[in-house]
C-alpha cells in the first residue's frame, strides 16, 4: 500500500517536472518575442536613409546597459533550454515538434522549391526590383529573368541555371547600388543558390548539406541585418514614431538595442543545438508573420524566402551544434558561441564600412524634394528606392 502510494508521488512529481521542462523552452520563445516582434521590418525599405553614413561607433553599444541586458536575457534563456534539451523531456518535446512538422519535412525539397518558386513570382508581380523591394531597377528584363528563375527551380536539371540566375542578378545589382549595400543580401542569396545547386544532384556527396547550408544563410542574414539597429538607431526613429505601438510602450532608445539583440540571437540560435534551433524558427515565423500587419505585403514578399526557410529549419529533426558530452561545456559554450558570433559579424560589418566609405570627406547628400535622404540621385541607370523627377542636393 505504501510503496503505492510512494509510486503515485513518484509519477506526479515527474509530470510536474516534465511541464517546468516544457515551460522553460516555451517562456524563453514568449520573452523573445515580446523582446523583438515588431523589429523585423526590414528598415531600409520604409524609411530613409543613407548607406554611406558614418555609423555610430561599436564602443557606444558596448557600453549601451539595455544592449548587456539582453545579451544577459537571452544567454539565460539559452541555458535553460540547453538544461532543457539534456533532460528526460528533451526527447519528448523533439518528438512533439516532430508530429506537428512531419508534413513539412517529408517534403522538405518539395517545399522549399515552391517556395522558392512563388517568391520568384512575387517579385516578378511587384516589378521593378532585383532580389528584394529595396533595390529597384527601371529594367524590365530583370523582373523577366526573375520568372525564369521561378520555372527553373522545378526540375532538377535547370535548378543549377535558376542558382546562378540568381548570383547573376546580385552581380549586375552592382551596377546601381554599393557592394557594402549589396552584402545585406549576400549570405540569403548565397543559401538559397548553393541550396539549388546541392538539391539538383540527389547523388553527391555534398548533398545532404543543401539544408545546412541553406540555414547558415538565413542566420548570418539575420545577424548581419540585426547590426543596423546598433549602426544607425535613427533609421528607426521615423517607423517608432509613425508607429508608437511597435514599442509596446517602451521608450525608442530602450526598445531598439534590445530589438538588436534579440534579431542577431535569435540568428545566432538557428546555428545552435537542435531545440535551441527549432525554438528560434518558432519564434522569428511568429515574428516575421506578426510583422507583416503594420507593414503590409511588401514586408511579407521581401521576407517571404527566410520565411520559408524558417518552416523548414523548424521542422528539421536532425541534430545540429557542437556534440558535447558534458553539460557544462555545453552551458559554456552558448556565451563562447555568442561572443565569437558577435566579434566575427559586428567586426566584419564596421571593419567593411570603414574600408567602403570615406568619412572625412565632405560630401553632398541627395536629398528629395520631399526632404527625403536619399542614397543615390535617382534617374533612369542607377535608381534608388523612390524616383522623383529632380533632386537637390545639400
Amino acid at each position: 500500500m505504501i510503496t503505492d502510494r510512494i509510486g503515485v508521488a513518484e509519477n506526479g512529481l515527474r509530470r510536474r517536472l516534465g511541464r517546468i521542462a516544457v515551460g522553460a523552452p516555451v517562456v524563453s520563445v514568449v520573452a523573445a518575442l515580446l523582446a523583438a516582434t515588431p523589429a523585423h521590418a526590414h528598415v531600409k525599405w520604409f524609411a530613409p536613409y543613407v548607406v554611406g553614413a558614418a555609423p555610430a561607433p561599436i564602443a557606444d553599444t558596448l557600453s549601451n546597459g539595455w544592449f548587456w541586458t539582453g545579451i544577459v536575457l537571452v544567454l539565460a534563456f539559452f541555458a535553460a533550454t540547453v538544461l532543457v534539451e539534456r533532460s528526460t523531456a528533451g526527447p519528448a518535446i523533439g518528438a512533439s515538434l516532430d508530429r506537428l512538422t512531419g508534413a513539412i519535412w517529408a517534403r522538405n525539397d518539395d517545399f522549399m522549391r515552391a517556395i522558392i518558386g512563388a517568391f520568384f513570382v512575387a517579385i516578378f508581380a511587384v516589378g521593378g526590383v532585383y532580389l528584394t523591394p529595396d533595390l529597384q531597377t527601371p529594367n524590365e528584363w530583370v523582373s523577366w529573368l526573375q520568372l525564369l528563375i521561378a520555372l527553373l527551380v522545378f526540375s532538377r536539371r535547370t535548378m543549377p541555371l535558376a542558382a546562378a540566375g540568381i548570383i547573376g542578378l546580385w552581380v549586375i545589382a552592382l551596377r546601381d547600388y554599393d557592394f557594402f549595400h549589396l552584402l545585406d543580401y549576400l549570405a540569403l542569396g548565397v543559401g538559397v543558390a548553393g541550396y539549388l545547386a546541392l538539391a539538383s544532384n540527389p547523388e553527391s556527396k555534398f548533398y545532404q548539406h543543401r539544408f545546412a547550408l541553406l540555414r547558415w544563410g538565413v542566420a548570418i542574414a539575420l545577424m548581419w541585418s540585426s547590426l543596423e539597429k546598433f549602426a544607425y538607431a535613427e533609421w528607426f526613429y521615423p517607423l517608432v514614431e509613425e508607429r508608437p505601438f511597435l514599442t509596446f510602450g517602451m521608450p525608442r532608445d530602450v526598445f531598439i538595442p534590445m530589438a538588436g539583440v534579440a534579431e542577431f540571437t535569435m540568428g545566432f540560435g538557428l546555428l545552435w543545438t537542435a531545440l535551441i534551433r527549432r525554438l528560434s524558427a518558432v519564434a522569428l515565423i511568429v515574428i516575421f508573420t506578426a510583422a507583416v500587419y503594420p507593414f503590409g505585403r511588401i514586408d511579407l514578399v521581401g521576407h517571404a524566402l527566410i520565411m520559408g526557410t524558417l518552416f523548414l529549419i523548424a521542422a528539421d529533426p536532425t541534430t545540429s551544434g557542437l556534440k558535447l558530452k558534458g553539460t557544462a561545456p555545453a552551458l559554456g559554450s552558448v556565451p563562447a558561441g555568442l561572443v565569437a558570433a558577435l566579434v566575427i559579424i559586428a567586426g566584419s560589418y564596421w571593419t567593411l564600412h570603414g574600408a567602403f566609405y570615406d568619412y572625412e570627406t565632405d560630401r553632398a547628400v541627395p536629398v528629395a524634394p520631399s526632404g527625403e535622404l536619399l542614397t543615390h540621385v535617382p534617374n533612369a541607370e542607377h535608381p534608388h528606392g523612390m524616383t522623383v523627377p529632380d533632386a537637390q542636393v545639400q
